[in-house]
């Protein structure tokens, strides 16, 4: 089942104008419209929130918002740097996201994510991932992602809050409160709609068709069709001319496993070849499957450093294969190298100087490939005390940076994200527990060791200047050890409750 995101950025023609003035930008509290011409009219094009919040409207002449806000500041509208700055991001979108990305002109994107959400963990972290990324950039955006384009396409705009993520097959059920601008209709067939007392997605999609159809043009019978999935809308996707890409067109249409993984492989030894000439390796591969019906199949693979050995990026393509539907048959095959790295050789150590160390980035670009790269890290060790702030994650082939980890107090194997609170049974209250309670299981202690007491780090926060914690390691009657704290020195009260938590457990 193909998953289409819509990416709506209610704000985009503002929130462009703000990143290319840079520090010359206005506040964002100050009301600023943007102006271009309708005719001989000179009308708002797009308005900043301050400035909607103070009344001004999009498409409102401009002599009328300067009655109703005489210290409004204006500047020219520029279509044409909007749509420029459109395609740039759709492909930074498309060099981080999925590998079918389009502009949706003129304050949006269309990704196709089929098959692509896993690498990101998800379709709900990837639109969330997404849209914080763009925030903090000063873009404001929100998106869905749904069975269809038109469905999406109305969910991001009417729905989503900032995201939203309809299930599959749940997208008429799930749009149809909406209004009927959200079937991207023209202004004019949306006001006839509204005559006939249409006032929601649901009414229209609960009458017959062909009435309206007949009165209003083909273009609302196809909308239809498309947000119910009737209709195919394949995403023409973007290309930047600059990007690594080979192409194979085939006189007749194939579909066969082995024959797509031949081809593949061809490809990638002509991807390598030119990738070669311009001193690149591949940091992400795309490789896509145009079929006879115009719909696009994709496959996205991606490495931990940049390379062009043939055999291993065969591998990865040729691994995915087996989620290719090839229909009715392929009829054009394109390989671009999304992503890529300027690739300096190095010489191969010798055997007879020096040990040879293994090379494990071919293993982990195929786990990483199947289960995710941000699934895949490393740990390294951070200069704190505090123990939820003394590691940190790293890509697996990070350099070293040479940090060791302390050796002085024992640390548990697993560390709980955060601490979960116990009961406890002491003798005193700065005695180990005898017993603990930790999610509905009663532990009798049998050994105890502590306690290690940790300061929170006042530099950093004024509220850690009398934090305290005493951390005791203790091991049950079934021979399984726990990492627990007492919060607080029992002499001030701004140092903790004295309550009990579980931190870790050891292997």
């Amino acid at each position: 089942m193909a998953r289409v995101v819509s990416l709506f950025l209610p704000g985009w023609p503002i929130d462009r104008l703000r990143r290319a003035l840079g520090a010359s930008a206005p506040p964002p509290d100050r009301r600023l419209v943007l102006v271009g011409r309708e005719g001989p009219r000179r009308i708002l094009t797009a308005v900043s929130r301050a400035a909607e919040e103070a009344g001004l409207r999009v498409g409102m002449p401009l002599t009328k918002a300067h009655a109703l806000v005489p210290d409004v500041m204006t500047m020219p509208a520029d279509p044409a740097a909007d749509a420029a700055a459109l395609e740039r991001l759709a492909l930074w979108t498309l060099q981080h996201y999925a590998p079918i990305v389009a502009p949706d002109p003129p304050d949006g994107l269309v990704i196709d994510a089929t098959g692509t959400d896993h690498l990101h963990g998800g379709e709900a972290r990837m639109l969330t991932g997404l849209v914080n990324r763009l925030a903090a950039s000063g873009i404001s955006a929100r998106a869905a992602v749904a069975d269809t384009w038109g469905a999406a396409y109305a969910a991001a705009r009417f729905l989503a809050d900032p995201v939203r993520v309809i299930a599959s097959g749940a997208a008429g059920k799930a749009v149809a409160p909406l209004p009927i601008q959200g079937l991207r209709l023209p202004p004019e067939t949306v006001a006839g709609l509204h005559v006939l007392g249409f006032a929601s997605i649901g009414d229209v999609l609960a009458v017959p068709r062909a009435p309206l159809v007949l009165r209003f043009g083909p273009l609302l019978g196809r909308r239809i069709g498309q947000l119910e999935g009737t209709v195919r809308e394949p995403v023409d996707p973007l290309r930047d001319l600059e990007l690594v890409t080979v192409r194979k067109v085939f006189g007749e249409p194939i579909g066969a496993p082995e024959t797509i993984a031949r081809y593949t492989a061809a490809l990638v030894r002509d991807l390598c070849l030119a990738l070669e000439k311009r001193g690149l390796g591949a940091r992400r591969l795309d490789l896509l499957f145009h079929r006879v019906d115009n719909s696009l199949q994709a496959i996205r693979v991606g490495t931990a450093r940049a390379a062009r050995e043939e055999k291993r990026l065969t591998r990865l393509l040729c691994d995915r294969i087996e989620t290719i539907d090839p229909g009715f048959g392929i009829e054009i095959m394109d390989l671009t190298a999304t992503l890529a790295e300027p690739l300096v050789l190095q010489q191969a150590a010798s055997s007879l100087i020096e040990e040879e160390q293994a090379d494990i980035a071919a293993l982990l670009d195929v786990i990483a490939n199947r289960i995710g790269a941000d699934r895949l890290y490393r740990l390294a060790p951070v200069e704190s005390d505090v123990p939820e702030r003394s590691v940190r994650r790293l890509p697996p082939l990070a350099p070293d940076d040479g940090a060791a980890w302390q050796e002085r107090w024992p640390r548990p194997a697993r560390l709980l994200a955060r601490p979960e609170p116990v009961e406890v049974v002491a003798l005193l209250p700065d005695h180990p527990p005898a017993f603990f309670t930790w999610r509905g299981v009663r532990r009798r202690v049998k050994r105890a060791d502590g306690p290690e007491r940790i300061f929170g780090e006042w530099w950093k926060r004024d509220a850690e200047r009398a934090a305290v914690r005493d951390y005791f390691r203790v091991e049950d009657t079934e021979g399984e050890r726990f990492w627990l704290f007492r919060s607080g020195d029992e002499a001030q009260a701004a140092s903790g409750g004295g309550r009990w938590f579980l931190h870790g457990v050891f292997a």
